[in-house]
C-alpha cells in the first residue's frame, strides 16, 4: 500500500531502472549466439526475472550480479528439454517471445503463466507460427495459454504476414522464429510499433530490413556483443509527468532510452505545452539515449489519434494523469488493446479517477477526460487492480491532492520498477506555496 498527503513538488536528479523491453530481448538474443555477452543495467524486475528463470530451465548458463548479467550463449542447439512447465508468471513478453524460438528447438515445451496471462490472446502468435510450420497449440481452440510446442528443429519456413494489429511482441516473436526458417520472413503491420528487437538483431549481425511498419528478416547466425541497457522510457514517464503537473518543480532523469518508437509521448506532451529539454544525446548498441529535464508547466488538452496509440500504449495511463490537469477536454481513442493488458486499463483508469472526483468518460476504445489545473481531488482509497502501470500512475496523480489518498495492492510495481516508492519520495517535498 502507498499513502499520499500532498500537495507535493518534485525536484532533483534521478535515474530509472533499465528498459524492460530491451532487458527481455537481451536475454533471448544473447542466448542464441555462441558467445559470452555482458549486459549492463539489466532490469531486476519480476517480468525480466521470469525470462531468466525460463532460460535456466532450458539449460542456459548465466551469471547475475546486481544489475550486471553475463550470458554464455549456446545457440538454438544448446538448449535442453525442460522437465517442468516453463512458468512466465505475469510476463506477456516472456510467453510470446520465447514461443518464437522454442518452435525451432528439437523438443517439447509448455509455456504457462498466471490467470491474467492465461486469459490474454495468444492466437495472434499461434496462427502465424503455425503458418511457418510450427507445431504449436493453445487452450480454448488455440487462442489462450498454456501453450504446448512440439519443436520441429530447422524445419520452419519463411512466410509473408500482413497482420491486423501493431504489436511489438507479435512482430518480435515472428522475427525470432524467422532466424531459423528456410527463406526470408516479411511482417507488415498497419502502424509503427517498437523496434527494439530489430535494432538488437541488427547489432548482433542478423540480415534484416525494417522501417517501422515493415520488417524483413533472413535466416541468420547471431554474433554476441556487449549491451548497455538504457533507462526505461516508460518508467521515466512517471517522473516526467510529475515534473510537469506539480508546482515549483524541476526534475532531470538521466540516461533514458529515447528510441523514436517509444517516445511519442514527448511529442504529445510538447503539443500540450510541456516544458522540457533533451540533453546529452548519444547512441549505444544501436539505441538512442539522453537526459530529460522537465519543468512545471501549464498544460492544455489533447486529442489522441488511433494511429499513434501503439507508440504510447504503455504510457496511456500516465498520459491520462497529465490530461486531468490540462485545461480543456482530452480524448483518447483507438486504445481497445488496453482492455487486455495486466488489467482492463480503460476501466481501471475510469473507475479510480471517478473516486477522486475527476470528470471522465469511458469509451469502448478510449477515454474522455475533462481537465482542470486546479482539481480539488477527494480523499479516497484507490485500487491498483494488481497492475503496475495503474499503481504508478495513480501514485503520480495522488501527489496533487491536499487530501489523504491511499493505493492498495502496490506490490505489483515490482513487475517493472523496483524501488519506485523510495526513488519517488527521495525527490518530493511538500509544496507549501500552492495553497
Amino acid at each position: 500500500m502507498l499513502e499520499f498527503l500532498g500537495p507535493y513538488q518534485i525536484n532533483g536528479v534521478c535515474e530509472v531502472p533499465g528498459d524492460k523491453s530491451i532487458s527481455h530481448r537481451s536475454i533471448i538474443l544473447a542466448a542464441l549466439t555462441n558467445d559470452e555477452v555482458n549486459i549492463d543495467n539489466f532490469l531486476l524486475a519480476e517480468d525480466c526475472l521470469s525470462s531468466l528463470n525460463v532460460m535456466r530451465k532450458l539449460g542456459l548458463g548465466f551469471e547475475l550480479s546486481n544489475h550486471h548479467l553475463k550470458i554464455k550463449g549456446c545457440t538454438i542447439n544448446g538448449f535442453k528439454e525442460p522437465d517442468d512447465i516453463l512458468y512466465v508468471s505475469n510476463s506477456g513478453t516472456t510467453i510470446r517471445l520465447f514461443s518464437g524460438f522454442l518452435c525451432a528447438c528439437n523438443f517439447m515445451s509448455i509455456l504457462s503463466g498466471d490467470s491474467s496471462i492465461n486469459n490474454r490472446p495468444m492466437d495472434r502468435i499461434i496462427k502465424p507460427l503455425t503458418i511457418m510450420g510450427a507445431k504449436i497449440f493453445g487452450r480454448s481452440e488455440n487462442t489462450k495459454a498454456p501453450i504446448v510446442i512440439f519443436g520441429i528443429g530447422p524445419s520452419l519456413k519463411g512466410a509473408n504476414f500482413e497482420i491486423n494489429i501493431s504489436s511489438a511482441q507479435v512482430k518480435s516473436c515472428l522475427s525470432i522464429a524467422a532466424l531459423f526458417a528456410k527463406g526470408p520472413t516479411e511482417i507488415l503491420q498497419p502502424l509503427v510499433s517498437r523496434d527494439h528487437t530489430e535494432r538488437m538483431l541488427e547489432y548482433f549481425g542478423a540480415k534484416i530490413e525494417y522501417d517501422g511498419r515493415r520488417t524483413k528478416i533472413w535466416p541468420s547466425n547471431l554474433v554476441g556483443k556487449d549491451i548497455y541497457i538504457p533507462g526505461d522510457f516508460s518508467s521515466a514517464a512517471y517522473f516526467i509527468v510529475a515534473g510537469l503537473i506539480l508546482n515549483n518543480s524541476i526534475v532531470e532523469i538521466k540516461n533514458v532510452g529515447i528510441n523514436p518508437t517509444r517516445t511519442y509521448l514527448l511529442k504529445i506532451l510538447k503539443k500540450m505545452g510541456a516544458k522540457f529539454e533533451i540533453k546529452n544525446k548519444r547512441v549505444k548498441n544501436n539505441e538512442e539515449i539522453a537526459d530529460i529535464k522537465v519543468y512545471s508547466s501549464n498544460l492544455k488538452s489533447i486529442n489522441i489519434e488511433s494511429k499513434h496509440v501503439p507508440n504510447i500504449i504503455d504510457e496511456i495511463p500516465i498520459l491520462s494523469v497529465a490530461a486531468v490537469f490540462a485545461e480543456g477536454t482530452s480524448i483518447i481513442k483507438g486504445a481497445s488493446e488496453l482492455r487486455i493488458k495486466e488489467s482492463d486499463r480503460l476501466r481501471a483508469i475510469s473507475n479510480e479517477f471517478k473516486k477522486l472526483g475527476i470528470l471522465i468518460e469511458e469509451l469502448e476504445d478510449g477515454l474522455i477526460i475533462h481537465g482542470n489545473k486546479n482539481y480539488d481531488l477527494k480523499s479516497a482509497k484507490l485500487e491498483s487492480y494488481n497492475d503496475h502501470r495503474i499503481a504508478m500512475s495513480l501514485s503520480i496523480l495522488a501527489l496533487k491532492s491536499q487530501n489523504k489518498i491511499t493505493i492498495d495492492n502496490t506490490d505489483c510495481i515490482e513487475t517493472s520498477f523496483p524501488n519506485f516508492e523510495e526513488k519517488l519520495f527521495s525527490l518530493l517535498a511538500k509544496d507549501e506555496k500552492e495553497y
